[in-house]
């Protein structure tokens, strides 16, 4: 097995030490995700792009959340299954939507966001070939033409990092360890 190297804002390289010190200043602390892909600069600075990118999407902050915290799920990546239910309490997501979604389950209790659920979850499963009528039922759910290709954009953004970590096998930063992730069987 090969070991990564987790850096921090002095000891990465050169060209990525500005992308974790802002990282730092965000967060308190660099997560080991972003330490790790460090030692490309171009992966890290294209993740913390896409990030940005994603986070100016009309979707609702709860929503993105769903969305990152859904595609961890189907790609069973616990490193970001325990960040993103952490950062999707913070957004506001209900504690029952994101249980549902770590046990893979529906959302009984929101037609609205188990629509969302849903949607994400048959892009990644289907590796986006979904069907006319699933866009139309997730249309029909009361979301839009460009939350289908948000939608899209977050999956982008958490392939990357769940492919990452799948690699580098990412230990579960500590401030993320309350939310630790068993996959369901």
């Amino acid at each position: 097995m090969t070991a990564f190297n987790i850096y921090d804002e002095t000891n990465a390289p050169k060209a990525s030490r500005p992308f974790l010190a802002k990282s730092k200043a965000a967060f308190g602390a660099v997560p080991n995700l972003l330490g790790e892909l460090a030692e490309s600069p171009a992966a890290l600075e294209g993740y913390m792009t896409l990030s940005e990118i994603f986070i100016k999407s009309s979707l609702a902050p709860a929503e993105k959340h769903l969305v990152l915290l859904t595609a961890s799920v189907e790609n069973v990546c616990k490193y970001c299954v325990a960040a993103h239910t952490g950062l999707a309490k913070q957004a506001g997501l209900p504690g029952h939507a994101i249980m549902a979604v770590r046990e893979m389950e529906e959302i009984e209790e929101d037609d609205h966001l188990e629509a969302l659920r849903e949607f994400t979850q048959k892009i990644v499963t289907r590796r986006g070939d979904v069907s006319a009528d699933d866009v139309s039922t997730f249309l029909d759910a009361g979301y839009t033409k460009a939350n289908v290709f948000e939608v899209i954009l977050g999956i982008a953004l958490k392939t990357l990092s769940n492919y990452a970590n799948h690699i580098a096998q990412t230990p579960v930063d500590a401030s993320f360890a309350i939310n630790k992730w068993t996959p369901v069987d």
